[in-house]
């Protein structure tokens, strides 16, 4: 154990005794005598900023992450001096602040500790020692257990593990990889049955140790910058990640399409092969809704242009995709060629968009199109231009959407893949180097791209994905894992990050689809599919250059397993959508890892492979090959087998059979799942009736259904529809009952309802308190089914 001494002498400096202290409505500001600065904001009751300065001085505040709209406010704020320590209460949390070295204990309102500092706050500023850190250590107690922090491929529960946020390259990673592309300081600690969240808003080069240099402390710290991080309470896991989703921002909702299946390849080219890719789609009924252009549809790869010969009209191709159902998306990296001929280049050379070296230059690195220079999408005139250069590709060629690439930013043939250190930004406004700025380089450059989509695709809503991001850029783009590997090892990985990735807020995410790299069985590629389009983002993506690997690439049997599967999301749609919606309005994941989902059950602490699809549905992808079934974790409650509609009790561990055209799939009890019938693409044909699966059980379930126009703002101003669903099982007996909201009509007037589990004979049914007769519902016993008018109030069935 290293020692307050040992620190010392190393270089390391700690808060001094406390000599002042001031309250000014919602932030305590505690001043140390050797110059430390301990600021505590109460943002809500059970959230607590706490910021470091030292000299005498605290940084002004800014941050790319924390959103300004957030919500601030409190319920309750009471501050008492006592002989040792300040007490702060609120109405959820109590935190003591330490009068001889400022440390901080939070406890719960029964007086248990949640989180509490080890050594605390400590930081170095010295030139003997190598340069500036400034780092927290908090005590980690025995069981405790730690998730989050992004696309990090490790096992979900993080204890005995340490990670580097340094947004890389990293081509054909694996499951020890680290860094990856993603910056993601964020992490949910639990322990006895009680979460918490840390939020180190912090871009500079950083890291994170969960008990793994020393077993009894967690820390994290970072090369530079402030110590400025969020204490968020739970206890719910659940709360934990929808309050920081709140703090860094909510999504808007995507157009309904962007949930559909995408396909895209490096590379579709010349037009002839893009159209024959999408015709194969229709004529083989692969439901499919976006197709992708990879670098090879530009001019020399110089962003914003065509190949003329590739594309020589692509408009008019576009426009005829979009007739048949395809919307089409195109890449767009921030390298920039280093041409006088080319317009991008010389607008940015005549404004001074590029980034510089300290000493002058431009910074000039190797990409896809030879030497390039980068814009500086840390300024805010930088990102207009960027935005206004869309008008081109969306509002005249007529674009879906973007695909930010190489954005962490990538550079070629130099031993650190990126920008020098030294590097210049302007950084709104607040000057720094690359080491500052490098962890929100793509998520700026994300940013930009999704405001000028946004503001040339509209009235419709943008869609961008981007492979670097930061916390707070689920505001404006979703994302996939980036470069990885057609393995098994990878679709465990391609699991774990969807999951890591949903817990720490950024939920509408997803992996290539049948591994970047390599070419996968045909095997491989089914499991794959059956595990991706439980996904938000649902993408097969793959290199290229070692085959074709479109749902036909394999043989007859694969290309019918991958239809089942894609026609499956393509049902669930509403489902998704809903889930999409409750995710953009409370923040809470569209995946749930199990201990999301139950965390009071310590089986689930530990467990990988099992996840919630939002709140009903429970999946567990097979992930060997040669495989007929699996053993999995099954949480507790009343779960039915969505293949043989068979009932199991879950707390337990039990073999599944899931041979090669299944998924070991299971839907909760009570449970009202809503579905469409199988379109070819979003919007391909009016819906006649929404089709609302129920699964029986005894007691008390809620279930909502979301539905809007699909694309466009009306919702914003009350035109979307939200069906409240409440059921209640008894023995002979069932009551369903709707409550609406929302002016948004649908296109269907009824509602089919489909009873799975129904234990008994249905003697009559009662809507609205009138006796029905089964004619006039078109009930059909065999099958379970009837018809209501989509306004019912209260369906009351009973049993013989």
């Amino acid at each position: 154990m290293i020692t307050n001494t040992e620190l010392h002498s190393q270089g390391n400096v700690f808060p001094g005794k406390l000599t002042s202290f001031d309250h000014v409505v919602d932030t305590l500001t505690f001043h140390a005598d050797n110059g430390v600065i301990l600021q505590v904001q109460i943002f809500r009751d059970s959230v607590i900023r706490f910021k470091y300065g030292t000299g005498g001085e605290l940084e002004k505040d800014f941050s790319y992450a924390v959103e300004a709209t957030s919500n601030r406010g409190y319920n309750k704020l009471s501050v008492v001096e006592k002989k040792n320590f300040y007490e702060i209460t609120t109405s959820k949390i109590v935190c003591h602040i330490a009068k001889t070295d400022l440390k901080s204990r939070i406890f719960d309102l029964t007086g248990t500790i949640i989180c509490e500092d080890e050594l605390g706050f400590h930081y170095e500023e010295s030139y003997q020692y190598g340069g500036e850190v400034v780092k927290m250590s908090k005590k980690a107690k025995p069981g405790e257990s730690y998730y989050g922090l992004g696309d990090k491929p490790a096992d979900n529960n993080l204890r005995a593990k340490r990670f580097e946020m340094w947004g890389t390259d990293q081509y054909a990673f694996g499951k020890t990889t680290d860094p990856l592309y993603k910056n993601v300081p964020f992490y949910i600690g639990l322990q006895n049955k009680v979460a918490y969240g840390i939020f180190f808003d912090n871009t500079f080069r950083s890291f994170f140790d969960f008990a793994q240099e020393r077993h009894h402390v967690t820390s994290f710290w970072a090369q530079g910058g402030n110590m400025d991080y969020y204490f968020i309470y739970g206890p719910e896991v659940t709360s934990v990640v929808s309050v920081y989703t709140e703090l860094t921002g909510k999504p808007e909702l995507p157009p309904l399409w962007a949930l559909g299946f995408h396909q895209c390849k490096w590379s579709y080219y010349p037009e002839s092969n893009v159209r024959e890719i999408t015709s194969k789609f229709r004529e083989l009924q692969i439901p499919c809704d976006a197709i992708y252009l990879d670098i090879d549809y530009m001019d020399g790869f110089r962003c914003f242009t065509w190949d003329n010969e590739k594309f020589p009209n692509p408009t008019k191709m576009i426009s005829d995709l979009r007739e048949e159902g395809f919307k089409t998306i195109a890449i767009i990296d921030p390298g920039i060629k280093v041409d006088p001929d080319y317009y991008v280049y010389q607008e940015a050379m005549e404004n001074d968009y590029f980034c510089k070296r300290a000493d002058g230059p431009y910074m000039k690195g190797k990409v896809w199109p030879g030497e390039c220079y980068f814009p500086d999408y840390t300024n805010p005139k930088v990102r207009a231009w960027w935005a206004d250069l869309f008008k081109g590709l969306i509002a005249d060629n007529g674009l879906a959407g973007i695909w930010n690439d190489m954005n962490e930013p990538a550079v070629m043939g130099v031993p650190n893949k990126t920008f020098p250190d030294d590097v210049r930004h302007d950084y709104d406004g607040h000057p720094c180097s690359h080491r500052k700025a490098h962890n929100i380089y793509g998520a700026q450059m994300a940013r930009a791209t999704y405001e000028g989509v946004k503001k040339y695709i509209y009235p419709k809503r943008p869609f961008v994905i981007t492979r670097s991001a930061y916390s707070g850029t689920q505001r404006y783009s979703s994302s996939w894992f980036g470069d990885n590997v057609a393995t098994w090892e990878h679709l465990s990985i391609a699991n774990i990050q969807a999951q890591r990735m949903a817990l720490s807020g950024m939920s509408f995410a997803g992996s290539d689809i049948g591994g970047f790299a390599e070419q996968p069985t045909g095997e491989l590629f089914a499991r794959w599919i059956a595990l991706g389009v439980f996904h938000p983002f649902c993408r097969v993506h793959s290199s290229g250059d070692h085959g074709d690997q479109e749902p036909w690439t394999f043989d007859e049997n694969i290309t019918n397993i991958t239809r089942k599967f894609i026609e499956l999301r393509y049902k669930l749609l509403p489902y998704l959508y809903t889930t999409f919606w409750q995710y953009a309005e409370e923040g809470t994941p569209m995946l749930k890892s199990l201990v999301v989902y139950d965390q009071e059950d310590a089986q689930t602490h530990y467990r990988n492979d099992e996840f919630l699809f939002g709140d009903k549905i429970l999946v567990c992808p097979i992930l060997e090959p040669n495989a007929k079934g699996r053993r999995m974790y099954i949480p507790r409650g009343e779960w039915y087998n969505f293949w043989t509609r068979e009932t199991i009790t879950g707390g337990k561990e039990v073999w599944v059979d899931a041979d090669i055209h299944e998924i070991p799939l299971f839907v909760k009890s009570g449970a009202i799942i809503p579905r469409y019938p199988v379109m070819q693409y979003v919007g391909e044909k009016k819906i006649e009736f929404l089709t609302l699966d129920v699964y029986y059980t005894r007691g008390k379930e809620k279930s909502i259904v979301y539905e809007d126009a699909a694309d466009g703002y009306d919702y914003k101003k009350g035109r979307f529809s939200l069906r409240n669903l409440s059921f209640k099982g008894k023995e002979k007996e069932i009551i369903i009952s709707q409550y609406k909201d929302g002016k948004y009509m649908t296109e269907y007037e009824t509602l089919r309802f489909n009873f799975i589990g129904l234990p008994f004979k249905i003697k009559y049914i009662e809507v609205d308190n009138v006796k029905i007769s089964f004619k006039d519902l078109n009930y059909d016993q065999k099958t379970q089914t009837m018809y209501l008018d989509k306004n019912f109030v209260e369906l009351h069935i009973v049993g013989k």
